[in-house]
């Protein structure tokens, strides 16, 4: 049998219990900062190259906006001084029968960013509206 790419266009997002539909996600990337090193007594005149700490993007969100859902900008407007209300996301990627096949689970998130769509006069496009969330990890799995 075949095996082809999975499509990126039947996805579906999940947090605190509720599954939320989005027309794009973006910034599902995490990377390993490199640490260059030198001991004064070594023989070789270069750097060696150590892994460090791991850095992880901020995950944009987009969906259409509707009347009387303002989710998104409640969220924000818990962000105060020093506190925040952290959630877990679990983003995952379907199959043809609606089961997650990759699941990218992201931890402690909180939403740096609400822009409402932009508008109009002579425009005939779904309204848009984009959260961007910080976070402290992304794993991923392959169910």
């Amino acid at each position: 049998m075949a095996q082809y790419p999975l499509p990126k266009f039947h996805f579906q997002v999940e947090w605190g219990g509720s599954k939320l539909s989005f027309t794009e996600i973006t910034g599902l990337d995490r990377q390993v900062e490199v640490i260059e090193y030198r001991a004064g007594d070594f023989k070789e005149y270069h750097k060696i190259k150590m892994p460090g700490l791991q850095k992880f993007s901020n995950i944009t969100l987009k969906r259409g906006t509707f009347k009387g859902d303002n989710e998104f900008f409640n969220w924000l407007n818990t962000v105060q001084l020093n506190t925040i209300e952290r959630r877990d996301v679990v983003i995952s990627l379907l199959n043809e029968a609606h089961e997650p096949v990759v699941v990218w689970k992201v931890k402690n998130a909180w939403p740096v960013k609400v822009q409402g769509s932009d508008l109009k006069a002579d425009g005939n496009e779904t309204a848009i509206e984009t959260l961007e969330i910080a976070h402290e990890g992304l794993t991923i799995q392959n169910e």
